[in-house]
Formats: C-alpha cells, structure tokens, sequence
C-alpha cells in the first residue's frame, strides 16, 4: 500500500523554512527589523544622556539641521547637540541605512509629518527606489541641568 502525501503538506514543509526566514531576529516589537550592532552602537551614540519626550506628530522643518540613517527603519533629525529627534517608520524601506540613495520627502506644508510618504532614488542612475512612510518623531532631550 502506497501513502501519498497531500499536495497541502508538501508545500507547508516547503514554504515554511522560508516564512520563517523573513521574520526579524531579536526584536522587541512585532514586525521591526532588528539592529545590527554597529546600527545598535550608533544608536546608542547619539541618544546617549537623552531621555524620549511625547511622540509629536509633526516636526517643522526649519526645527533640525541634520537627517541622520539609523537602519531601514529608523531615523534620527538632529535639532541641537541636546535635542534629537527619533523616528521610526511605520515599516522598513529598503536601502535607506545605505544612505548612498536621495530622500525625497513628499511634503504638504512646511512641516514632515507621521504617514507622510518619502521614497529613494538611486544617486547615480535617477531610479526610484521603495516608498516609505514616516512614524511620530519623539524627542530626546539631555535632562534638565545636564551640561554633558
């Protein structure tokens, strides 16, 4: 007598290695992309003594003077050696942490906002890359007093 498997079987042993591999590794919230450690150390170096206020839905333009590229999924404004702002977008964009491409923020206004759109486009050949969305920009603040 001759078993056969079902069709359905097959291809659950067959695409589940492959589901798997494409969830994030170490990660504290469901659906982001973990750090690598020179990304985390990065992090780490610029937030380091800052605190995170409230989330703010909007940052006025004339408030940084610096985009820095964290991961696919983070980015940093810098508004003053004791002021940065930390958003992270609503889900990864593919080649930002490159930061080889150009952000073209598609604005409404003269502020960015959260689920405003931006994507890349490829520095050399003018290809447009991945649309990605911004998340809330929290604040992190030296405390009060703190001179550092």
């Amino acid at each position: 007598m001759v078993m056969r498997t079902p069709i359905w079987a097959a291809l659950v042993v067959l695409v589940a290695p492959l589901v798997a591999s494409c969830a994030p590794a170490g990660t504290a919230e469901p659906g982001a992309a973990a750090l690598t450690p020179k990304q985390a150390e990065r992090l780490e170096k610029h937030l380091a003594g800052k605190v995170p206020g409230k989330p703010e839905k909007c940052l006025p333009n004339y408030r940084t003077n610096e985009t820095i590229r964290i991961s696919d999924n983070i980015l940093l404004y810098r508004a003053s050696g004791s002021l940065i702002y930390r958003n992270d977008l609503r889900s990864s964009c593919p080649g930002l942490a490159r930061d080889s491409d150009i952000m073209v923020i598609r604005q409404f206004g003269s502020s960015t906002c959260s689920g405003d759109f931006f994507h890349l486009v490829d520095r050399s050949s003018g290809i447009r890359g991945p649309t990605c969305v911004f998340g809330e920009f929290v604040p992190y603040r030296k405390p009060a007093g703190d001179e550092g």
